[in-house]
């Protein structure tokens, strides 16, 4: 035990109110819930507070989809986030909104405190908009082709092709997600923090120890680049806070989402009669960290330090990023059936098999860790069951059966188990550092020293002489006084095995504990059973996105009216360019002349019957009155005509070189 007792605030990102938690999500929380509980192992008072993410166009979007209103999407999102994360035993001491009154009244606070500074600025700007849903669009939804790479299907701020950034209107054929039609460009008065107002303040920030190298060296790009204001404002409809003073003008969700960590302790402190000041005040001496994803280290350590200065607040302690997950080497992906939710894992495997698994690849760099399946299931079926639990089974048989369940009066070796004490401290370094991997190593070396002990005085034998009686009591208390030591040292990770053990040892768990000794225990119960190839193959299977039947074909002679005939409409256009499409098999890239001013973009699954050379200034037959189709790889306009068995027996309907491009086909 430490003998200084700290005061720690620990919060994770807030997950977003749009969707379920899956198995990439729980990298973050199953990491920042181990270091807790090993705070608060070790005497610390450490608080442990997140909150859904609940504002933004998304979510605006999603409850209109559903038919629903905003604020019940995000409560069932809430209800059923906070259902998984106690099954993953991901331990908060409070779970918040950011739609709540709290939230509300510390980001109006810290928005009046950067007017009050003169660090906001009124600029307008030009920004895509949808004559449709009569609405501004977030760069999120926004596709077109990069202007750098020409990759198609990308988003309005960055490509994923070649990771180069830009501005949504550099994108070449833009198309908007909510409507599928093109957006048109239209000026809107924003609000921006001049960040370059906090730079010298940053700087020095970020240069203190707060950061990890490879998140330091990465902030430093942004400020060689030159900080850039940051747009804080979105013109409704939007779901969110109005700004005060503003007109249909709405706080972007990222100034009110890191505010979640304020508002979220300040519900726990009102709630518990926490002295909020001690920890959030500009002098405060408690320690506060960020467990976030290596993605949104630019709003953590930018955005956010400079809000908390502005208005007066302390800044983090330090931030702690982490990689992102991949399983089986790949991202994750619903067709393989490794996108994996938190419910359909724990319909086949137990959580402390993850945390475990977890725990065993994570260091406290920002690699990224790989979920390999094979490897889980080695991995928990040998290190946990094989060697961990292996040490209870080995010995508290032979102490309930033939001792009546009594330890020894003494240890058959106190100086191993105080070589199990001492390497404690180290144990303990690797968690506070966040070297997860390490600790794991160092333990389960220890687990087989136990083995190894067991192994060599061979209670199995000692049990038929009956002059080593005595002995065979002291080596299997021995053991199980070295598997209480390692329960402790696993507690953070396994907090239901170790209420399980507290039960069979009838004593707390602790760290670096002294030896039971003449003392009773239970009757020992298997307390961790096996995984088996089947119970991952299940739930990969069940992960596996389910493919929508088609409908059955309806009869050949099934007729339509001359009415339903005479909406479509068929006109003569001109192939200005054919061209392969990257990644599709069977797709040609058609742009087509309508007599129109802007030419149509058509995917046609027709590239075994042509090559672009053959098809180029042809004429051909389209339905022209076609709702745009949102595809893989862009958005097709239209569908040309053609007809044939398939493959090279394919023929693309070709008019007469009489015909012009805009003609109706009657």
């Amino acid at each position: 035990m430490t003998n200084t007792v700290k005061k720690i605030l620990v919060t994770s990102a807030l997950p977003y109110a749009n969707g379920s938690i899956h198995l990439g999500h729980l990298v973050e929380y199953i990491q920042t819930d181990i270091w807790v509980r090993f705070q608060k192992i070790r005497g610390h008072q450490c608080y442990y507070v997140c909150a859904d993410d609940a504002h933004g166009t998304p979510i605006m979007l999603h409850a209109q989809k559903k038919n629903s209103t905003p604020e019940e999407l995000i409560a069932h999102f809430q209800a059923e986030h906070q259902a998984d994360f106690a099954a993953f035993l991901i331990n908060f001491d409070n779970y918040h909104s950011t739609h709540s009154p709290e939230n509300q009244h510390f980001s109006n606070l810290i928005y009046k405190s950067l007017i009050d500074g003169e660090h906001i600025a009124r600029t307008t700007i030009r920004q895509f908009y949808d004559p449709t849903e009569k609405m501004f669009l977030p760069d999120r939804f926004i596709h077109g082709e990069c202007p750098h790479c020409g990759a198609t299907e990308q988003y309005g701020d960055h490509c994923e092709k070649c990771s180069k950034t830009y501005s949504p209107t550099e994108l070449k054929n833009p198309v908007s997600v909510v409507s599928g039609t093109t957006p048109i460009e239209k000026d809107t008065e924003h609000l921006f923090v001049k960040l370059e107002d906090f730079e010298s303040m940053l700087q020095d920030w970020i240069s203190s120890g707060t950061l990890q190298p490879e998140m330091h060296h990465k902030l430093k790009e942004w400020f060689e680049a030159g900080l850039k204001a940051w747009d804080i404002s979105r013109d409704a409809p939007y779901f969110g806070f109005e700004i005060p003073g503003e007109s249909n003008k709405y706080f972007y969700v990222w100034l009110d989402a890191p505010v979640g960590y304020i508002s979220s302790f300040k519900n726990l402190c009102d709630r518990e009669n926490i002295d909020f000041e001690e920890f959030w005040g500009e002098d405060s001496e408690a320690e506060l960290y960020h467990f976030i994803g290596k993605d949104i280290i630019y709003f953590h350590a930018l955005f956010w330090p400079a809000m908390l200065s502005a208005a007066g607040f302390r800044k983090p302690t330090a931030i702690f990023a982490h990689g992102f997950l991949t399983v089986d080497g790949q991202k994750m992906s619903k067709s393989r059936g490794t996108f994996i939710n938190a419910r359909t894992y724990l319909k086949y495997l137990k959580p402390e098999y993850l945390r475990y698994y977890f725990a065993a690849k994570l260091g406290n760099g920002v690699d990224d860790i790989d979920l390999n399946m094979e490897d889980f299931l080695q991995r928990v079926n040998s290190d946990l069951v094989g060697k961990f639990v292996n040490i209870a089974s080995r010995c508290a048989g032979f102490i309930t059966k033939y001792f009546k369940g009594q330890l020894s009066s003494q240890l058959a070796a106190p100086a191993l188990y105080q070589e199990f004490l001492t390497e404690g401290n180290h144990i303990a370094h690797a968690y506070e550092s966040r070297d997860y991997n390490k600790a794991m190593r160092d333990i389960m070396t220890l687990a087989d020293r136990a083995n190894q002990y067991i192994d060599k005085h061979k209670p199995w034998i000692m049990v038929k002489q009956e002059e080593s009686q005595a002995e065979l009591q002291a080596v299997c208390s021995q053991g199980l006084n070295l598997f209480r030591i390692l329960m402790g040292y696993l507690s953070p990770i396994l907090p239901v095995m170790t209420k399980e053990v507290e039960k069979f040892l009838m004593a707390p768990i602790t760290w670096q504990p002294e030896p039971l000794l003449a003392h009773t225990i239970k009757a020992f119960k298997p307390l961790m059973i096996r995984i088996n190839q089947k119970q991952i193959d299940a739930m990969l299977e069940a992960s596996k996105e389910t493919l929508a039947t088609p409908p059955a074909k309806e009869p050949v002679s099934k007729m339509i009216d001359y009415d339903d005939f005479s909406k479509v409409d068929l006109r003569i256009a001109r192939i200005v360019k054919a061209e392969h499409v990257e990644g599709a098999q069977k797709l040609l890239r058609l742009t087509l002349a309508v007599g129109e001013d802007k030419p149509r973009n058509v995917f046609a699954g027709i590239k075994d019957a042509y090559t672009p050379e053959q098809l180029t200034g042809k004429l051909t037959v389209m339905v022209a009155n076609l709702a745009p189709r949102k595809m893989r790889f862009g958005v097709s306009e239209g569908m040309v005509l053609a007809a044939g068995p398939g493959k090279k027996d394919l023929f693309i309907l070709t008019p007469d070189e009489g015909a012009q491009p805009g003609m109706r086909v009657k």
